[in-house]
């Protein structure tokens, strides 16, 4: 038990020294020389200022992420081997007696630890985001945020871990097709209800108030067979300045959504684009394809979890403090290896995000047929949330569901062999 904790601390220190010498000094950011002064170049819509407080918040922000994943999974590691999960166990089946009130009473205890033992972490981002001024949250805001997550993510993990529980014992040789037929619809069910239900508990929506700019977003809806009457308007300004829209929910629940800070931000040209740019994602069913590759990759990583977790106990059982998967107290082992999987698999879902949005920027420039809007909001999407125009290769692998601004810039730039430059000067 000692030399695991050990070497799990060495090997988070060693990985903590290289991620910080690639994220400060070994990538490089800078631009190919021959985009330097196009519409591409950060220093030809950023100052100096912005330039500089871009690279450090990025670099720091891409720091504190590559660092929390591996906290993580140490976290739930030693919560197995220091033996925490079984007395939350032990605690929960002296405290009830009916099955659901155990479940519900050892994952109170296990989120609550969790939450605690990554606060400061999460602390440390809000006020990283803070000092830099990309959030405008209070305190006591963002600790309310907090308590939100904590009790939606209580109420969901307890429905999926009692399911998930119950299947074992019922199977435990076929149990992570169970959960994974089970995984389906409650998956549609979260996106049914989320724009009604979860998103409403933090932040207040509302109709937007430009009736003229509405009108002309549903012209757009209404050519994308998006069934809206509304777009909604939705106070972000009072949590952040950076900028955002979006189209979500299924069926009758589909909402179009402008953040505030884009409306007081942007042009009217500028918003089009983008939420051209965001129906694209409806029209070429985009939502369905995310909900198709989620359900693949749960189904492959149910069944890689449910082997590894037989290997471990089987294996290092009296390490980890667990005899029988059936036990409520595998948990954390199950959350560890879902964590490290997930991690393992973002690279592709990435890069398959990536690829839908190239497909969504190119659906919004032949339907807007303006490339001066769409490079001035990509610029200003970059501004707002002092985003580096080319980051680091492995923070484009792990974190980047977009194409790099660089990237998106250059696309809008190249369209149709007309440079967005010359048409600018044009005009």
């Amino acid at each position: 038990m000692k030399k695991v904790i050990v070497w799990s601390l060495v090997l988070y220190l060693l990985f903590g020294v290289f991620i910080s010498w690639y994220l400060f000094f070994g990538a490089n950011t800078t631009i190919p020389n021959e985009l330097v002064g196009s519409v591409a170049d950060p220093s030809t819509f950023m100052n100096s200022k912005e330039l500089l407080l871009s690279e450090e918040y990025s670099q720091i922000r891409n720091l504190l992420f590559f660092l929390g994943i591996p906290f993580d999974w140490i976290v739930y590691l030693f919560i197995l081997v220091l033996g925490v999960s079984v007395k939350f166990r032990t605690w929960s089946r002296a405290s009830a007696k009916i099955g659901a009130l155990q479940v519900a009473i050892y994952l109170f205890w296990l989120s609550l630890l969790v939450e605690v033992v990554s606060f400061p972490l999460g602390w440390v981002r809000y006020s990283l985001s803070k000092s830099y001024g990309i959030t405008t949250q209070s305190f006591n805001g963002w600790m309310k945020d907090v308590v939100i997550d904590f009790w939606v993510n209580y109420a969901m993990m307890f429905v999926i871990v009692g399911v998930l529980f119950w299947l074992i014992n019922k199977s435990t040789k076929r149990w992570w097709f169970y959960a994974w037929l089970c995984s389906v619809p409650f998956a549609l069910f979260l996106m049914f209800i989320q724009p009604v239900v979860i998103d409403p508990l933090y932040n207040d929506f509302y109709q937007l108030t430009d009736k003229k700019l509405e009108a002309k977003i549903l012209e757009l809806a209404s050519q994308a067979d998006i069934p809206a009457e509304h777009v909604f308007e939705v106070n972000m300004s009072e949590k952040t300045n950076s900028l955002n829209a979006y189209v979500t929910g299924i069926g009758a629940n589909s909402r179009i959504v402008l953040w505030d800070t884009t409306l007081n931000r942007l042009s009217d040209r500028e918003i089009l684009f983008i939420m051209a740019h965001e129906m694209g994602h409806y029209v070429m069913k985009h939502i369905y394809v995310g909900i198709g590759g989620y359900l693949l990759l749960t189904l492959v990583g149910l069944f890689v979890t449910a082997k590894i977790m037989n290997y471990v106990v089987k294996r290092w059982g009296n390490l980890v403090r667990i005899s029988d998967i059936r036990d409520i107290s595998a948990l954390p082992l199950f959350l560890l290896i879902i964590s490290v999987l997930t991690f393992a698999a973002s690279p592709f879902e990435n890069a398959v995000s990536r690829y839908q949005e190239k497909t969504a920027d190119n659906y919004a420039i032949e339907l807007m047929h303006d490339k001066e809007a769409a490079v001035q909001s990509f610029q200003e999407l970059t501004k707002a949330g002092l985003s580096q125009v080319h980051p680091p290769y492995l923070v484009k692998l792990f974190r980047y569901g977009h194409p790099t601004m660089l990237e998106r810039i250059i696309y809008i730039d190249n369209y149709q062999d007309k440079p967005i430059k010359e048409e600018i000067i044009e005009e």
